[in-house]
């Protein structure tokens, strides 16, 4: 990934980490859904599954799955401090592992159970998707899943153009101010989403032989691809 665009996508979500999460309510019309539905179908025979989160931000996505694995040992990256610092305050009466690196670079040295992302994959170009899902197939253990809950672009460009003007005008109605709807506006320049028809071809070439989207509304989808035993 490119240094100087690291620093600035850096910035520019380092600057919003303490509203970050009431803002994710409002900035998305399915959050719920989103983060939450492909969870009840995770399964783990240890009690202390190890989680990593990728582009972990605040940590919001990681307390959803520690709802349901209460003794999970996680793990989150991310490039921001200012977001982790979030993270850590949710989690200080946890033991959890945090790195302030690239993803997309770090040399993980231990595998996970479950591989987790929310809004932060589709700020990667097409090659780095692909590199990081076999990266990501590469540190799950057999039987593993990677669950991703991100942006993703419609293969019509006439979808996708309703797609993102609905959003536009959910975002205008959000109740945020006039500078928050702008900053935010100001973000997707840096988004570079893919389609899910090449989500599930990289995750395939990856090495996964169950790939399925669990959860789909406009251009918000929520991945899941478990691997081989």
């Amino acid at each position: 990934m490119d240094t100087s665009k690291n620093m600035t996508i850096q910035d520019s979500f380092g600057s919003v980490s303490k509203v970050y999460d009431s803002q994710r309510r409002k900035l998305i019309p399915c959050f719920e859904e989103l983060y939450t539905s492909a969870i009840p179908l995770l399964k783990s025979d240890s009690v202390t599954p190890r989680i990593l989160d990728i582009g972990a931000g605040t940590g919001l996505f990681s307390s959803y799955f520690l709802e349901r694995f209460p003794k999970a040992n996680i793990t989150l990256i991310d490039l921001s401090e200012e977001m982790l610092k979030v993270a850590r305050e949710r989690f200080k009466d946890y033991d959890f592992e945090y790195i302030v690196d690239d993803y997309t670079a770090h040399p993980f040295e231990e595998k996970f159970d479950f591989v987790i992302s929310a809004l932060s994959i589709h700020h990667l170009t097409a090659k780095l998707k692909s590199s990081l899902f076999e990266k990501i197939y590469s540190i799950l253990l057999s039987g593993g899943v990677f669950l991703n809950a991100d942006q993703v672009l419609s293969p019509s460009a006439e979808l996708e153009y309703q797609y993102a003007t609905r959003w536009r005008h959910h975002v205008e109605q959000s109740g945020l101010s006039a500078e928050d709807i702008q900053a935010t506006f100001a973000r997707t320049l840096y988004d570079d989403p893919s389609t899910l028809a090449e989500h599930e071809l990289w995750l395939k070439e990856a090495g996964f032989p169950v790939v399925d989207i669990v959860f789909k509304h406009y251009h918000f989808a929520t991945i899941y691809a478990k691997k081989g035993a």
